[in-house]
């Protein structure tokens, strides 16, 4: 059942219709014309007809709303009622009934729709051929054994099922969910494999490194226990000696810092020798008494070093402003955070050097500059903390490449192995690898020893590999050595090219080896290729012989082609030179392609002129049809009108003497003519007239023509007659065909000169229409 037939129901059974009534025949001039209806008049059937077309609707009756679309008599209830059609038969019928009418609202309203209806149609199948592809995906990959992008490939497919899955049937969907789940079963269980596998290594490690360590032990027992008795005279005398030596060093340091911050003191830094003298004092607790010497170098360096500071204290002051004013201008500074940071540091070290206790208010300032220092330094702090962010995203992504290179080289069958996307895997990791930078140096040195051993282990196995491939090729070359010394040219050339497949066939080897083992390669099979060259002569020659006899048919067949009139042609003579030119055997490469399409040009242009010649004589044939139905008219429109029988027998005669003297009739002509001349004496005019315009609407409806106003009425009655009577089976036969019109036009009784030109002209422009549409 299709789509549209779940969609909407089937039309009920069509209830007879009453033939269409007979026109009357013209009134003569002297009848009286009806008096025409008032408005009142035309609101009542305007009313009746959409009280019919609602209860139409309502009751869902196709057939009496179809109706109304074709005979409606105003434009609002034919669209209105158009509108209303969703059955797609009824759509198909009524789009063929109203094309080339008058109303192309309606025709644009019903092909609307019917478009709407296979857009429909076709997004349904789309969606279905989705959902088929995906559950049949996933049906496939739950059959499959496990290896290194099975999971990845059931994510892919699992996702594109989610997005079709909503549409999908209940058993359906419930057979996908099994298959996914007989997927994951294929994983945990490989999961479980590879974790006992993992479990029995890393016991058998442990076990072998415990036996190790406690052998170890038992060794480092014995030893230390030997040891440990001169270990702690040792120790006593050393620490014994180290003590002296520690409180001698210490007066040693001490008094070389009271030089250096007399020297500091010479030099007027007291800030350093502020600095040293606190070093002396951290150097004074842990010293022995001090010699009166040092004693009292010390107080002369305090003495010395009060008086420096008070002396200072008068030149620090302005330069510490100076520091903090410069300090603060760095606040909101656009400099780059590295740049600003050094203009920091720099001036923190200017402040250090100032020294810490010259000068007045030096907690206050001491607080400004650091508050300064701060704001300035938060541009840096934000750009140091993005760059440590980048380091740790860095040793992130890192860590995802270790660990899908390491899952790479566990779950990998090494077995059938394709080398070269393992190296292109390595070599693709590296480069993402040195990408990942830069990282911190200490927190990413582990992890890079771990990435260099995983990648010395597949580089080791490519290097096997490799050595495998070189072997093979070297193999290769001897073999071509040995055939490029056989006498048997055929057969080396023979053996020279499955050499050549089987290089094809050969892994990978490094670059530079493998261009020097292809040259090597290649010198010995050209070498082979070379030696027959001398029989190739002869066969090149062969070839151009065959293609001068190909031109000279090509010319032959052109010659034909040009010829007029073109009746001299027959398909036998063609048949003869496509046969000569098959004959001739093979062409030179390069020739063979352009031979090949002249003469199938050739070949076209001349079956083109006998298609050409056969249509001019189709066309005469039925011209002379027309031209011999017309004096068969004549003849009969005088047997009509009782005319002389000496009239009757020339008319006859020249009908006759028309039907003779025609070299070819269209199929079914002949005995149309001939019935039709010898038709009964009493004919109806009238009805052979309506009859002839019935046979033009047919034809204008086949062909799209425009219906002259005088004949629309007679169109509606004839297109509600047969959508009635064709209802959901389609056109006939002899609906759509213009050769069986004519036909029927030859044996439709006389009609009146006046009424049969126009008519015949009107047949014949809806024939020229459709030949010309025509394939």
């Amino acid at each position: 059942m299709s789509f549209f037939s779940r969609l909407f129901r089937k039309a009920p059974p069509v209830s007879p219709v009453p033939a269409p009534v007979r026109r009357p025949a013209p009134s003569t001039k002297s009848d009286k014309a009806p008096p025409k209806a008032g408005a009142a008049d035309r609101a009542l059937p305007a009313a009746a007809e959409d009280s019919a077309l609602q209860a139409a609707i309502d009751g869902r009756d196709v057939q009496a709303v179809a109706r109304l679309v074709v005979a409606g008599t105003s434009t609002r209830v034919r669209q209105s009622a158009a509108h209303a059609i969703d059955d797609p038969d009824v759509l198909r019928q009524l789009i063929r009934d109203t094309r080339g009418g008058n109303d192309k609202g309606v025709y644009k309203i019903l092909t609307s729709k019917r478009d709407l209806l296979i857009e429909q149609t076709r997004k349904f199948e789309q969606l279905q051929a989705q959902i088929t592809a995906a559950s049949r995906d996933l049906e496939r990959h739950s059959q499959r054994g496990y290896d290194a992008s099975y999971g990845a490939t059931l994510d892919q497919f699992e996702s594109h099922w989610e997005t079709v899955a909503e549409h999908a049937d209940t058993q359906l969907r419930g057979s996908v969910q099994q298959w996914i789940d007989r997927s994951r079963q294929v994983i945990a269980e490989h999961l479980h494999q590879a974790a006992a596998q993992a479990a029995r290594e890393l016991a058998a490690a442990n076990e072998a490194a415990e036996a190790q360590r406690l052998r170890e032990q038992q060794r480092q027992a014995s030893a230390a226990a030997a040891a440990e008795q001169q270990q702690v005279l040792e120790e006593q005398n050393r620490a014994r000696a180290e003590k002296q030596q520690a409180e001698q060093q210490a007066l040693r340091q001490i008094g070389e810092l009271i030089r250096k911050a007399r020297g500091a003191l010479n030099v007027g830094s007291s800030s350093r020798a502020a600095s040293v003298r606190r070093s002396i004092e951290e150097n004074l607790a842990g010293a022995p008494p001090l010699p009166a010497a040092l004693a009292s170098q010390l107080q002369q360096l305090d003495k010395q070093l009060d008086e420096l500071k008070d002396w200072k204290s008068f030149s620090v002051t302005p330069k510490r402003a100076e520091l903090i004013e410069e300090m603060e201008s760095l606040v909101g500074e656009t400099l780059d955070p590295p740049e600003l940071a050094e203009r920091i540091k720099s001036l923190q070290e200017e402040w250090r050097n100032l020294g810490k206790d010259a000068g007045e208010n030096l907690e206050a300032d001491a607080q400004r500059f650091k508050e300064a220092g701060r704001k300035a330094y938060q541009p840096c702090a934000e750009y140091f903390a993005a760059q440590a962010l980048i380091l740790e995203e860095n040793l992130r992504r890192r860590d995802a490449l270790l660990d899908k290179l390491a899952a790479f080289e566990a779950g990998y069958p090494w077995e059938q192995a394709d080398w070269r996307t393992v190296i292109s895997t390595l070599r693709e990791t590296k480069e993402a690898w040195r990408l990942c930078s830069p990282v911190d140096r200490r927190a990413g040195k582990q992890q890079q020893e771990n990435f260099v051993a995983v990648t010395a282990r597949l580089q080791s196995r490519v290097d096997a590999e490799h050595a495998r491939n070189l072997n093979q090729k070297a193999l290769l070359i001897e073999r071509s050595r040995q055939l490029l010394a056989s006498d048997d040219v055929r057969k080396a050339i023979e053996g020279i090219k499955k050499l050549q497949q089987e290089w094809q066939g050969v892994g990978p080897v490094p670059r530079e080896m493998d261009q020097r083992l292809w040259g090597e390669f290649r010198q010995h099979c050209d070498a082979v290729f070379q030696k027959r060259q001398q029989e190739s002569a002869t066969h090149t020659a062969g070839l151009e012989n065959n293609k001068a006899q190909a031109v000279a048919l090509c010319e032959q067949l052109e010659k034909l082609a040009a010829l007029e009139p073109p009746a001299v042609l027959e398909r036998a003579a063609l048949v003869d030179l496509r046969t000569a030119f098959e004959a001739i055997g093979e062409f030179p490469r390069a020739d063979t392609r352009e031979l090949l399409s002249r003469f199938d040009r050739g070949l076209k242009r001349c079956e083109a002129a006998i298609a050409s010649q056969h249509a001019r004589a189709a066309e005469r044939g039925w011209s002379d049809l027309f031209e011999a139905a017309n004096l068969v008219r004549t003849y009969r429109l005088a047997m009509a009108r009782s005319e002389e029988t000496a009239q009757l027998d020339t008319l006859k005669r020249n009908a006759e003497t028309c039907i003779a003297s025609a070299q070819r009739w269209p199929r079914n002509g002949l005995s149309a003519l001939k019935q039709a001349l010898a038709g009964e004496r009493s004919e109806d005019l009238v009805a052979n007239e309506t009859a002839l315009r019935l046979l033009c609407i047919r034809a204008e409806i086949l062909t799209d023509t425009p219906t002259p106003p005088e004949d629309q009425t007679l169109r509606r009655d004839y297109q509600l007659q047969r959508l009635v009577q064709n209802m959901g089976q389609g056109a006939r036969a002899d609906e759509a065909n213009l050769d069986a019109m004519a036909i029927e036009w030859v044996g439709v009784g006389p009609v009146e000169e006046a009424a049969y030109q126009p008519l015949l002209q009107r047949f014949r422009r809806c024939r020229e229409r459709g030949n010309s549409r025509a394939p």
